[in-house]
């Protein structure tokens, strides 16, 4: 009998949903309660500049999947579905003797509303999936008073899946932020990321040992709206939150249309709940991890923890993504795994699609076929200190190109914007009109990689 110890190395690649860069423990968060995470962070990398290439879910998963930059593959808006004649990463798994699990959100086809009654539409095979578990996210959940993927299919088993769909049509309704930020109707062994959590636990619990295996944990929070379980809940109910950057400085019409609110109670009571999501987060992430070490996985497991993309969470005013400031398009980053040496902080620019590549390479598999994702297995293994000399993002409004020290963003048909990161972090200050021959050679820089982005590799 083939096992992994004979083999190849698994992998388990932990993706949360909306998670900002600097709400986790191990990132200097003193706020939030994050020791699962923390603890992957000290056996293996942590990253400190790691960059979505578009901070909306659609646009980053389907680039995570396939390694192309959004540029290439015209991605805007969650309106895409990810091209059955482009390759992905759990194809390359496949089709190199893995079993291919995936429990939680995917959104490469968010148009199309049913995810199947165990969340193992055929869809799911096409992408690479063997053992697929394809759940809803949060807002596509709570959008049907009747089931349409697994979690929701479970909450009707429990009789609770009224309850959740009414809880979300009142949110909509009700005028004002606390729509935001009130807890969960149901309880916390309900609660979707808690059913992720299990889920993904009771499989590895479960799996066979004689193929390696890859499995996408993909969790639905801390997305809004910001509905942690009351348990969750309780322990941020009268915490202390930073207070949200608030610029004086113009800025660009789209943006300014975007801001939302001023309200210091409404944004410290959303960044509890947000807290509250993530620490929900980070118990199931430990239960997931205590099933590899029952399994005796935990020496030949690679694993990776990253977010699609951030979350404002009342910075510039504003909620949600789809921006080029850092709340927005910074995401955590988090390797571990045999022969990645802990404890280790790494500050070198990585791009989301780059896990892409790093996933193929340390399981041992064969070149892909070219693509824009490069490998940082090389950092990982300690044998060099740099990756990438900047790292780009795009939205729909906005592209951006950062580097060690600036960030510019060049906004469609609007003014541009430039920051010095180190001085100035939470980017209140536009230097764009004080620095004209830097605006100029990023700008130059910004074209370049763009336009490799649209050339045929």
């Amino acid at each position: 009998m083939k096992t992994n110890a004979e083999n190849k190395p698994n992998v388990l690649f932990i993706l949360d949903d909306q998670h900002r860069f600097d709400y986790l423990g191990c990132m200097g968060a003193d706020f939030v309660r994050t020791p699962n995470i923390d603890r992957l962070a000290e056996r293996g990398m942590l990253f400190t500049r790691c960059t979505s290439n578009s901070p909306l879910c659609v646009p980053a998963r389907i680039s995570l999947a396939t390694g192309m930059q959004p540029a290439r593959l015209g991605l805007v808006d969650n309106s895409h579905v990810l091209s059955p004649d482009l390759p992905t990463l759990y194809q390359r798994f496949r089709d190199n003797d893995y079993r291919v699990h995936c429990v939680g959100k995917l959104d490469l086809n968010k148009p199309d509303h049913y995810n199947g009654r165990y969340g193992d539409r055929p869809q799911a095979y096409r992408w690479g999936f063997t053992h697929p578990e394809e759940c809803e996210g949060k807002s596509h959940a709570g959008s049907s008073p009747t089931p349409i993927g697994p979690y929701t299919h479970y909450l009707e088993e429990r009789g609770m899946l009224t309850t959740f769909y009414q809880d979300y049509r009142n949110r909509g309704k009700k005028k004002g932020f606390d729509n935001w930020y009130h807890d969960s109707a149901l309880p916390t062994e309900a609660f979707e990321d808690c059913y992720i959590g299990r889920r993904a636990a009771e499989w590895i619990d479960r799996v066979p040992d004689d193929f390696p295996w890859f499995s996408f944990v993909s969790f639905v929070g801390p997305h809004s709206p910001f509905d942690p379980p009351t348990e969750y809940a309780e322990r941020y109910r009268n915490a202390e939150m930073p207070a949200a950057a608030i610029p004086t400085d113009s800025r660009p019409d789209w943006v300014r249309r975007r801001f939302e609110t001023g309200d210091k109670q409404a944004i410290e009571g959303a960044r509890r709940q947000y807290c509250a999501a993530i620490e929900a987060i980070d118990d199931q992430i430990g239960d997931i991890l205590a099933a590899l070490e029952r399994r005796g996985m935990m020496d030949n497991t690679y694993i990776l923890f990253s977010s699609d993309h951030g979350e404002m969470i009342g910075d510039h005013g504003a909620f949600g993504k789809t921006m080029a400031y850092e709340a927005s398009a910074h995401v955590p980053l988090i390797v571990a795994g045999p022969g990645i040496a802990g404890g280790r902080v790494s500050d070198a620019l990585i791009e989301l699609i780059d896990l892409n590549a790093t996933a193929g390479e340390l399981a041992g598999l064969a070149p892909a076929a070219p693509m824009d994702s490069l490998s940082f297995a090389g950092l990982l293994r300690g044998e060099r200190d740099a990756h990438r000399s900047e790292a780009i993002s795009s939205g729909k409004f906005y592209r951006s190109i950062r580097n060690d020290r600036y960030k510019l963003i060049d906004n469609i048909g609007d003014m541009k914007e430039l920051f010095n990161l180190t001085d100035d972090p939470y980017e209140l200050h536009n230097l764009a009109e004080s620095e004209p021959e830097l605006v100029r050679q990023l700008s130059a820089q910004l074209e370049e990689r763009f336009a490799a982005a649209k050339r045929p590799l």
